[in-house]
């Protein structure tokens, strides 16, 4: 059975950042929240964590993993950025986004999409989680939290918060509550690979993207 600890979701106490950070160091898996939905996350570097995530969610492997950084600095350790995709990010965050961009050296490949060399990376505009990645000093590597047995239901397959720790009480070996009603929105997707960005998925924070994208004179694209 999982542990739980409560946490402000503006301003978390340090001591419990601290032992949320042991617990990732000791290679846990945490449902945390962020300012999107909740996630299943562990160190970038947990290999078994990592495949302890993938088979909770059931995902395979050309299923891209999100890196949670705190900043532009911590994306550009891990990612190729030309000069676009820079811009664009730099306006945006942190917020509700994911990048899909092409991976350094610095990302083991148990992460990166096997057939493109990517993965997906994250700054979120919430204080738990930027705070853990700096005590932390190296990224989450996360996913959204649904669960596989109740796959007709969207966004966290519950807006109840009792009920999301329920499902994953068994399977994870932290939980994160921030006391506070889940979130309907995800966060958008965005394709960064081209000269002109691919909108995957438009989730919270849309709007705000494409008007980042028509100052830089780019035109997104939907799949």
């Amino acid at each position: 059975m999982a542990e739980k600890i409560k946490l402000h979701p503006v301003t978390p106490h340090q001591k419990r950042i601290f032992e949320i950070t042991d617990h990732l160091n000791n290679d846990d898996i945490v449902l945390l929240p962020t300012d999107t939905q909740y996630a299943l996350a562990c160190r970038y570097t947990n290999k078994k964590g990592i495949e302890r995530i993938r088979l909770i969610r059931q995902l395979g492997k050309d299923h891209f993993l999100t890196l949670i950084c705190d900043s532009l600095s911590g994306i550009s350790k891990f990612a190729r950025l030309g000069d676009n995709q820079f811009k664009v990010i730099k306006r945006l965050i942190p917020g509700p986004y994911t990048f899909v961009l092409p991976a350094t050296k610095e990302v083991p490949k148990l992460l990166l999409n096997p057939r493109r060399q990517t993965i997906g990376f994250r700054v979120p505009d919430y204080a738990i989680c930027e705070k853990l990645v700096q005590e932390l000093g190296d990224p989450l590597i996360a996913t959204t939290a649904r669960h596989p047995d109740y796959p007709g239901e969207s966004g966290n397959g519950t807006s109840d918060r009792t009920e999301l720790f329920r499902r994953f009480e068994k399977q994870v070996d932290l939980i994160v509550d921030n006391e506070q009603k889940i979130s309907e929105h995800s966060s958008t997707i965005v394709d960064m690979l081209g000269d002109d960005p691919v909108v995957i998925r438009a989730g919270k924070g849309i709007e705000e993207f494409l008007s980042v994208c028509a100052v830089h004179d780019l035109t997104p694209m939907e799949v």
